[in-house]
């Protein structure tokens, strides 16, 4: 998709592709026949820039075909560069701007609960976009409201846009953050399936708020990719495309 709509963030894609993967592969309660039923879980990706993940598990599922992939990010198509929801069956909301997803869940989960309905609110969050302050607003007043239906999981690959997250403003200690703001948060390899299941479908704990941290790497799959900031915005063309096929192609047969 980023090859023909030479489009970038392949590096946020893959860092982002088990967690969408575990998502959509039968842990949120959604239906490709009736994307809009009230009794569905919600999903937000926060991250808007790696929607070419959302659109391939929507596609993969059955909201639509997979021949509209082909037409990712070019002219007239409505799958956008950044995830949007228009003409887009199961697409909740158009994303890009970060700290926006968060806040929006929020107030997602809280409408649910005042209106005592039982589906969650799920959000897919970059470590980066946690320099936004607004994501704090959200983050304080969902532990103070005890919105135990929404959980967010932060694709924790340590980079951004020109530099890592440290360096850029400093996260660290991430965890204890999340926790001390009333949230249930955990630590988890964020390319395990199991680990990501058991982490974000676990019971509510003490009516809190579910954060799962998920480490992952920039780039996931392609050995020219992992941990480079350069792919963040590049897009794979020529031999750079072949070999990062021939290589997830590998990576997909273990």
């Amino acid at each position: 998709m980023t090859n023909l709509g030479n489009s970038p963030h392949i590096g946020s894609i893959l860092s982002v592709s088990d967690i969408i993967a575990v998502l959509y592969g039968g842990l949120m309660n959604v239906d490709p026949s009736d994307p809009g039923f009230e009794a569905r879980d919600r999903f937000i990706l926060s991250k808007g820039h790696a929607g070419a993940s959302v659109y391939a598990a929507l596609a993969e599922t059955g909201f639509f075909s997979t021949s509209r992939l082909k037409k990712h990010c070019s002219n007239g198509s409505s799958l956008s560069g950044h995830v949007s929801h228009k003409n887009v069956p199961g697409v909740e909301l158009s994303t890009g701007s970060l700290g926006h997803g968060l806040p929006v869940g929020v107030g997602m989960a809280l409408n649910a609960k005042l209106k005592k309905n039982n589906h969650r609110v799920f959000v897919v969050m970059s470590d980066g976009e946690c320099d936004e302050g607004s994501n704090w607003e959200a983050i304080m007043f969902a532990g103070h409201h005890k919105l135990d239906n929404l959980v967010a999981i932060i694709d924790r690959n340590k980079l951004q846009s020109i530099h890592s997250t440290e360096l850029t403003l400093n996260l660290e200690p991430f965890l204890e953050k999340w926790q001390v703001f009333g949230w249930n948060a955990v630590e988890i390899d964020g390319h395990d399936h199991d680990a990501l299941r058991e982490a974000i479908d676990r019971e509510a704990v003490e009516s809190k708020p579910r954060c799962v941290i998920a480490h992952t790497v920039k780039g996931k799959g392609v050995s020219f990719m992992e941990n480079s900031v350069l792919w963040h915005y590049r897009s794979p063309q020529g031999e750079e495309f072949e070999q990062a096929r021939k290589e997830l192609s590998e990576e997909l047969d273990r």
